[in-house]
C-alpha cells in the first residue's frame, strides 16, 4: 500500500508548490516564492485556511487589485529571468475576471504566471452562487472560461484528485523556456475544501531542469551559409537573449564577426549599452543608428525575438530588396517568422555553436566605418534631446501636430517647464548605475527604448509585448522583491498611473523602498500624437473638461504628489529639471517609497528616426488631412514586406 496523507485540495496545493525547484546550469533555485491573494468568498475559507494553518516556506501577500497583484508577480518572475514565481489567487467572478488582462500580459511576454481563480460549485447545489456568471446555453460555462484564450495551460478542478495532474501539467508549462506563459487552474469552491488521501510521493521535492538545447547541425549549417554571404548583417537582440543569459555571448559574437546589433524592448539590457556594436533600440521606437543600419542590412539575424510590428517597423524597416532573415529561437513558432532560415534552440549555446561554423569559414562582415558613423550621429542627437529646454512663448516642441492651446495652457496651469527628453536624461544622470528602470505602455517606452542606457544586465525592465498600461506601479514591487539590494525607478505616464496604482498600498504594506516618477502631461500623449499625426483632431486623449459632445474644455489639473502623500509615500513636485535632480538626490536618503510628480510639457517626447508604423486609418473621410495621411499609410504598406 502506498503511503497517503489526508488533506484538503487547498492544503495539497500549498504543500505541492512549496516543494518545486528549478535548475539551470547546475544552479538550483526554489521556484515558488509565495502567494499573492485577495481573499474573496470563493477562496477565503479554502485556500485561506491552508495558507493560514500551514503555509510552509511560502510567503503570503495581500494584493489590492487582482490585475495589479498579477502584474507584481509577472515583474518578479521576469526580473528573476523566469526562475521564480508568485502564484496569484482570487475569488470567483469579478475577482477572477480582473486577472484575465494580466494573464494575457504574461503569455504574450512568455513570463510564467500561475493563477488560481475560484470557480462555481462542482455540485451546482447553490447555483447561482454569489458572483456566478450564468449562460443559459451551458451550465458548465463560468467566468473562468475567459482565461482559455490568454493562457498556455487551462484547467478546472471538479474532483479532488484532479489537482495532481493539473499542477504537474502547469509546472511543465511554467518551467519551459519555449512555452512559458500564464497557467490557470480554476478551483470549484466545494472541491477546494474537500479532503482526499493524497499519495505522499505527490509532495516529494521536484527539480524541473531548464535545459539548453542547441539547434541541430543541419540548421546551423543553413544559417551559417546565409550569414557567410552577408556584407552588412545586423543582429536583433530579443528577450530570449536576456532569459538565456546570453548577453555576453552575443557581445563576443558581434566583436569577432564585426556585426552590429539593435535591441527590442524585451531584449534591451541583455547586452551592455556601452558595447561598441550596440546601436540601441530598433524599429518604430528605435534609434537613428539602428534604423539607418537596418535599411541597408543584407542579412537580419533575429535572436530570441517575436519580431513584432514595433521591432520590424511593420516589416518596412528592412528596405534592402536583397535582405534575408535568419532566426535563432527556442520556440519553433517564432523561429518560422519572416520566412526565415531558422535555428531552433537556446540562444546561448546555439550562438556559440554558430560561431564555430562562421569561424571555420573565416567570416567577417564588410562594414567600413558605417557603424561608427551611425553611433556618432545618434550620440549627437542624444545630447540634443537631453538639452531641450522650455524657452517661453516661443517654445516649439518636437511634436508639431497639436492643439495650439495645449502647451501654453499646460505651462500656465501647472508651472511645469520640464521636457520629457531632458527629464529622462536627468534621471539617467543622477540615479545609481546599478539601479533598475521600469516602463510600460505610452510614450515613455518609446523615448526609453531610444534614450535609456545601462550596462547593468537586466537593468531595463519594459512591458511592451502587450503594452499594458497600469503595469508600472505594481511592477516596482515585483522588481524590488527580486532585486532588493538596488534602487528601483518606474517612469509612468499620468494616464497609466490613473488606470492602476492600487498596489502602492501593497508596497507600503511590504515596507519596500521604490521610486515612482509620474510624468504628468495631462493626457494620453502617445495616442494623441497618433491621432493628430494622422489628420484626426484631438479627441478624448487629453484630460479636458467635457463641453457639449466632447471633452474639449480646459485642461484638468491633478496633484499626484497628494495622492502619494495620502498613501504615506515621501513625495516631490518637480516643475524644473533642477528640482527633479534635487528630488532624486534626496530620495536616495529615504527609506520609504517615493513618488515624484513631474509636470512635463506635452509634445516633448521623441519622434521619427526613419521609422514607420502601419495603422488602420480611415480610407474614406470628409477631412482632407485624413485623406492625405491615408495616402502616406498606403505608400508604406506598398513598400512593406507582405509577411
Amino acid at each position: 500500500m502506498e503511503k497517503t496523507t489526508r488533506m484538503t485540495v487547498a492544503q495539497a496545493i500549498v504543500k505541492f508548490l512549496d516543494n518545486q525547484y528549478v535548475s539551470l546550469d547546475g544552479q538550483e533555485t526554489k521556484f515558488v516564492e509565495g502567494f499573492f491573494t485577495i481573499f474573496g468568498h470563493g477562496i477565503a475559507v479554502g485556500l485561506g485556511e491552508a495558507l493560514d494553518t500551514n503555509p510552509g516556506q511560502l510567503k503570503v501577500m495581500q494584493g489590492r487589485n487582482e490585475q495589479g497583484m498579477c502584474h507584481t508577480a509577472i515583474a518578479f518572475a521576469k526580473q528573476h529571468n523566469r526562475r521564480k514565481i508568485i502564484p496569484c489567487a482570487s475569488s470567483v467572478g469579478p475577482g477572477a475576471a480582473n486577472m484575465v488582462t494580466a494573464c494575457a500580459t504574461a503569455t504574450v511576454n512568455n513570463i510564467p504566471l500561475l493563477v488560481f481563480p475560484a470557480d462555481t460549485f462542482a455540485s451546482r447545489q447553490p447555483d447561482p452562487v454569489l458572483q456566478q456568471l450564468e449562460q443559459s446555453n451551458s451550465l458548465a460555462v463560468t467566468t473562468n472560461d475567459a482565461f482559455k484564450p490568454v493562457c498556455k495551460y487551462w484547467d478546472r478542478v471538479t474532483r479532488p484528485e484532479h489537482i495532481m495532474t493539473a499542477l504537474i501539467s502547469a509546472m511543465r508549462v511554467l518551467t519551459d523556456p519555449a512555452e512559458a506563459g500564464a497557467c490557470c487552474i480554476g478551483l470549484c469552491q466545494d472541491v477546494e475544501g474537500e479532503s482526499f488521501d493524497f499519495p505522499d510521493y505527490f509532495f516529494q521535492k521536484r527539480v524541473h531542469r531548464i535545459t539548453r538545447p542547441v539547434a541541430v547541425d543541419e540548421e546551423l549549417e543553413d544559417v551559417a551559409a546565409v550569414i557567410a554571404e552577408a556584407k552588412k548583417p545586423l543582429i536583433i537582440v530579443g528577450g530570449g537573449v536576456k532569459y538565456s543569459e546570453a548577453g555576453e555571448t552575443v557581445e563576443k559574437f558581434c566583436e569577432e564577426f564585426k556585426i552590429p546589433f539593435g535591441e527590442s524592448q524585451a531584449g534591451k539590457s541583455a547586452c551592455k549599452s556601452s558595447h561598441p556594436y550596440c546601436l540601441g533600440g530598433i524599429g518604430v521606437t528605435g534609434t537613428l543608428a539602428s534604423n539607418v543600419i537596418a535599411k541597408d542590412a543584407d542579412v537580419v539575424i533575429a535572436i530570441g525575438s517575436r519580431l513584432s510590428d514595433f521591432t520590424t517597423s511593420s516589416k518596412r524597416l528592412f528596405t534592402n530588396s536583397d535582405s534575408k532573415f535568419v532566426t535563432i529561437n527556442n520556440n519553433r513558432y517564432h523561429a518560422y517568422k519572416m520566412d526565415a532560415v531558422k535555428a531552433v534552440g537556446d540562444a546561448k549555446v546555439t550562438i556559440e555553436a554558430l560561431a564555430e561554423k562562421l569561424r571555420a569559414k573565416g567570416y567577417v562582415s564588410a562594414y567600413s566605418g558605417e557603424i561608427e558613423a551611425a553611433k556618432k550621429a545618434w550620440d549627437e542627437e542624444m545630447a540634443h534631446l537631453a538639452g531641450i529646454t522650455y524657452t517661453g512663448d516661443d517654445f516649439d516642441p518636437i511634436i508639431k501636430n497639436r492643439d495650439p492651446r495645449t502647451v501654453p495652457e499646460f505651462v500656465k496651469m501647472t508651472g511645469g517647464m520640464i521636457t520629457q527628453t531632458a527629464a529622462l536624461a536627468a534621471i539617467r544622470e543622477v540615479i545609481d548605475k546599478d539601479a533598475n528602470y521600469i516602463t510600460a505602455g505610452g510614450s515613455l517606452p518609446s523615448c526609453s527604448q531610444r534614450m535609456w542606457t545601462t550596462d547593468k544586465r537586466c537593468g531595463y525592465h519594459a512591458e511592451y509585448g502587450y503594452s499594458c498600461m497600469g503595469y508600472e506601479v505594481a511592477a516596482t514591487l515585483g522588481v524590488k522583491m527580486a532585486d532588493p539590494d538596488n534602487e528601483v525607478y518606474a517612469v509612468v505616464g499620468d494616464a497609466s498611473f490613473q488606470m492602476l496604482h492600487s498596489e502602492i498600498m501593497t508596497i507600503m504594506q511590504e515596507k519596500q523602498k521604490v521610486n515612482i516618477l509620474v510624468f504628468d502631461n495631462c493626457g494620453f500623449g502617445c495616442i494623441n500624437n497618433l491621432e493628430m499625426g494622422h489628420g484626426i483632431g484631438s479627441i478624448a486623449t487629453e484630460f479636458r473638461y467635457s463641453e457639449g459632445q466632447k471633452p474639449c474644455g480646459d485642461l484638468i489639473p491633478v496633484d499626484y504628489a497628494k495622492v502619494g502623500e495620502g498613501y504615506g509615500l515621501k513625495t516631490y513636485t518637480c516643475k524644473t529639471i533642477q528640482e527633479l535632480k534635487d528630488a532624486l538626490e534626496d530620495a536616495k536618503k529615504q527609506t520609504v517609497a517615493c513618488l515624484f510628480d513631474l509636470k512635463v510639457i506635452p509634445k516633448t517626447m521623441t519622434d521619427g528616426y526613419e521609422s514607420w508604423w502601419n495603422v488602420g486609418i480611415a480610407t474614406t473621410s470628409e477631412k482632407e488631412s485624413v485623406r492625405e495621411a491615408c495616402e502616406g499609410v498606403m505608400e508604406g504598406r506598398a513598400e512593406a514586406r507582405k509577411y
